[in-house]
């Protein structure tokens, strides 16, 4: 299997050399050359698998350049009880008293991992692969990445102490939940360095894609990213895609719709790519906060780019997005593949117009490719909150209730809804109390968290200023 660029290079690169490289070189996102077709009967196989086993096979179908005995090897050292603490790693939680009309619908436990959040899914694999290529190597990687809450800490924990790897994460100053800090700023591990930039998430995202894209500086300083325009965290998140639908589904010819919190377009993506490759996803439900660039396109056809004074800071703060990295990945598929056709589009429209308009028609075209979408605000996640809680005696965090709203208006009787977890409600105790009055207990190794010393850099959003930082950690 070979990668190229959304944005036409068509230069093949092998997985190892994306996986180290983060974006192409003409400024676009890696996807594979085609998406492996699964049929009914590979289907039949894979239900009943553990979760490393699926997870083996389906990495296997884009991942040819590591040997398969040691492609298991990583699946199975990742995806453990004692790191996800359930054997199921990701198991369903049925919510029938939510179901209105005999509807049929699930939560997905997806944050089960070391820091309370799905990003954990993927980036806990992404840790041990990096260390495999780089130790295969011989080599050295910088790691640049930004966060809106829950990839910050997930990379880092996921990377602490690994040979070869030092971390330069990138966090809206004050704008992540205290819990969501703590969890990052509180690591004194000597490969993990946190940058506060003063400006919202996408600052943090556009000073990332331009020491990226400064192909000099990433060459010279081994410039890697673990954000979700990394090809292979992405591909790992598609493996829950697949373990949610074996797990509410008994027959292969059975359908099931998933409802994704989204920002920056990572997560649902990876279910696009579940259902280009043959996964009977009937639709993909994208759920945004505030910030509802997503569900605007969604509607209209018209992608509009807003500015740090139009983002709003908002309850589910992870969703504070206004560009998302990821929606150039299925622009590209919506547009046949054309690259030349992307690349204007995410290049020169939204330098010049901060936007573009693909019409009615694109609307129509992701609707065939399984999207719907819906907007949630902070009345309506308090109120979602608070009724999971009185019916179903469960507590879920802002950004799934977020998920959950969206999702009950567009059920299906019929057909299963998925909803994704993306976080512990731990770690959002702020909102969670002003919800239902509790404060949600986070596990006992983290309730001193927020005591904890913290380690950080605030800086302005300057890309000079990233650049200078990470050149005297390198050269220390």
């Amino acid at each position: 299997m070979k990668y190229l660029s959304t944005r036409g290079d068509t230069t093949p690169r092998g997985f190892c050399d994306i996986l180290l490289e983060g974006l192409a070189p003409d400024g676009g996102l890696y996807l594979p050359e085609r998406y492996p077709r699964v049929d009914v009967a590979t289907l039949a196989r894979w239900r009943g698998l553990r979760y490393a086993e699926l997870a083996f096979e389906i990495l296997s179908l884009y991942i040819d350049d590591i040997p398969p005995a040691d492609l298991r090897r990583l699946c199975e050292a990742t995806y453990t009880e004692a790191v996800f603490g359930t054997p199921q790693i990701t198991p369903l939680k049925p919510l029938p008293a939510l179901a209105p009309n005999g509807g049929t619908l699930y939560l997905e436990a997806l944050s089960n991992g070391p820091t309370l959040a799905f990003k954990d899914m993927a980036m806990q694999l992404l840790g041990n692969l990096f260390e495999y290529e780089l130790g295969r190597r011989g080599q050295v990687l910088n790691i640049l990445g930004a966060t809106s809450g829950d990839t910050g800490s997930a990379a880092e924990y996921a990377m602490r102490g690994k040979r070869g790897v030092r971390v330069f994460m990138l966090s809206p100053l004050g704008r992540m939940s205290p819990f969501q800090q703590a969890q990052m700023f509180s690591l004194q591990d000597a490969n993990i360095h946190n940058i506060a930039i003063e400006g919202v998430f996408d600052d943090c995202q556009d000073i990332v894609k331009a020491v990226s894209n400064d192909l000099d500086f990433k060459r010279r300083h081994a410039i890697g990213t673990v954000n979700s325009i990394n090809w292979a965290r992405l591909l790992a998140q598609v493996v829950y895609y697949f373990a949610g639908y074996f797990a509410a589904t008994r027959a292969e010819a059975d359908g099931v719709s998933f409802a994704v919190p989204s920002g920056n377009f990572g997560n649902i993506c990876a279910g696009h790519v579940a259902r280009m490759m043959g996964l009977p996803i009937r639709h993909l439900v994208l759920a945004t906060n505030e910030n509802d660039v997503l569900d605007e396109f969604f509607r209209t056809g018209t992608y509009r780019v807003r500015g740090t004074a139009e983002t709003h800071e908002t309850s589910s703060p992870s969703m504070d997005i206004s560009k998302a990295s990821n929606f150039e990945r299925f622009v590209y598929d919506l547009l046949g593949r054309d690259g030349v056709r992307t690349a204007s589009l995410f290049g020169p429209a939204i330098a010049r117009e901060g936007g573009f308009s693909l019409g009615p028609d694109a609307v129509a075209r992701a609707a065939g490719l399984g999207f719907q979408s819906g907007r949630s605000t902070h009345a309506d996640r308090l109120a979602t909150i608070r009724r999971t809680w009185e019916q179903m005696h469960l507590l879920i965090d802002p950004h799934t209730a977020d998920g959950l709203k969206v999702a009950l208006e567009q059920l299906d009787p019929g057909v299963p809804m998925i909803v994704l977890e993306t976080a512990l409600p731990a770690k959002f105790a702020a909102t969670i109390r002003e919800a239902v009055g509790l404060d949600p207990e986070p596990p006992a190794a983290l309730r001193q968290l927020e005591a904890l010393p913290r380690r950080f850099t605030a800086m302005a959003a300057d890309v000079g200023a990233v650049k200078a930082l990470i050149e005297s950690v390198c050269a220390a």
